[in-house]
């Protein structure tokens, strides 16, 4: 039985805190975003939501993403938001990943605000699960979410990487966060 396969496309973004790579595909929809030196964690997550064989080819990473993210990171906090994005994933996690993107720049959300939001109150920990299983990380936006009293909690491309893009983004942090 042949595996499916899944074309992709992936290329470098250079930011102020690290090299990154985007995974897009032939239409320009961003499917995945990672820190280069998470790389095999994001091909991890990408071949568990997709189920099939990936074939990745370098390309030039498409003009209109990377001036979102040099806007961003530039200053325009509602640069990404114009990204298009496709994931997998299951409905719950498509939920989740989809209320990430209402949360505005310069906001927070504790991961119990995030389950009332979806009208789950009591899915907290199925919320955060879904949070760390989110392809596309910046764009939808994972780093916005912390602990119910204020604190950072974990983060994929690191918590000094959450600090400064909330930090960016004009959140202001506890000291002992």
């Amino acid at each position: 039985m042949k595996v499916k396969t899944l074309e992709l496309q992936i290329g470098p973004i250079h930011t102020p805190i690290g090299e990154a790579l985007v995974v897009f595909d032939d239409e320009k929809s961003l499917r995945a975003f990672d820190w280069k030196d998470h790389e095999d964690r994001m091909l991890r997550l990408l071949r568990r939501q997709y189920g099939v064989g990936l074939d990745l080819r370098l390309a030039k990473t498409p003009n209109e993403i990377t001036r979102a993210f040099d806007a961003y990171f530039g200053g325009d906090l509602k640069a990404l938001e114009q990204i298009p994005c496709q994931t997998a994933g299951t409905p719950f996690q498509r939920e989740v990943w989809s209320a990430l993107r209402s949360i505005p720049a310069g906001q927070t959300r504790s991961y119990g605000q995030l389950a009332a939001k979806l009208g789950r109150p009591k899915a907290m920990r199925a919320v955060g699960l879904a949070n760390g299983s989110n392809p596309i990380g910046v764009v939808v936006p994972c780093h916005r979410v912390i602990g119910a009293d204020g604190s950072l909690t974990g983060y994929g491309g690191g918590l000094e990487r959450k600090r400064w893009l909330l930090a960016h983004e004009g959140v202001q942090l506890a000291l002992s966060a």
